[in-house]
């Protein structure tokens, strides 16, 4: 019997259900913001604060918000733009960018990743 014969690798440790359940709602709280903007993600955020077991659902959730207060400050400077026809393009491409980043980082976080959007103002720390 060879040596490598003996050497088996252990299978990984079952995923926690408290982990799974961080994943599921951290890629909800991304992907409400598609229709809801920052309500669910400060909800989530006020609700897991904290709480140290829940830090990477913390730490999404404050991703999320920070995203959606970006675009929200994008859409206020959109709507006052739309005197002069630009306010249109600037609302558009705004909601454009919702709904890619907001599915991009809902698939990461419901793989366990951390996500960070590109272009966000990080005003909550």
């Amino acid at each position: 019997m060879s040596d490598y014969e003996n050497n088996t690798i252990p299978p990984p440790p079952p995923a926690s259900a408290s982990g799974a359940d961080d994943n599921t709602l951290a890629m909800l709280v991304h992907l409400s913001g598609i229709v809801l903007g920052f309500i669910v993600p400060l909800i989530v955020w006020l609700v897991n604060k904290d709480n140290p077991q829940k830090a990477y659902l913390t730490d999404q959730s404050k991703e999320a918000l920070n995203f959606q207060i970006t675009l929200l400050m994008a859409y206020v400077v959109g709507t006052i733009l739309t005197v002069i026809l630009i306010g249109f393009l600037i609302n558009f491409a705004a909601w454009i960018a919702c709904i890619v980043f907001s599915i991009i980082a809902g698939l990461a976080a419901n793989k366990g990743e951390a996500y960070r959007y590109p272009f966000a103002i990080r005003l909550i720390k």
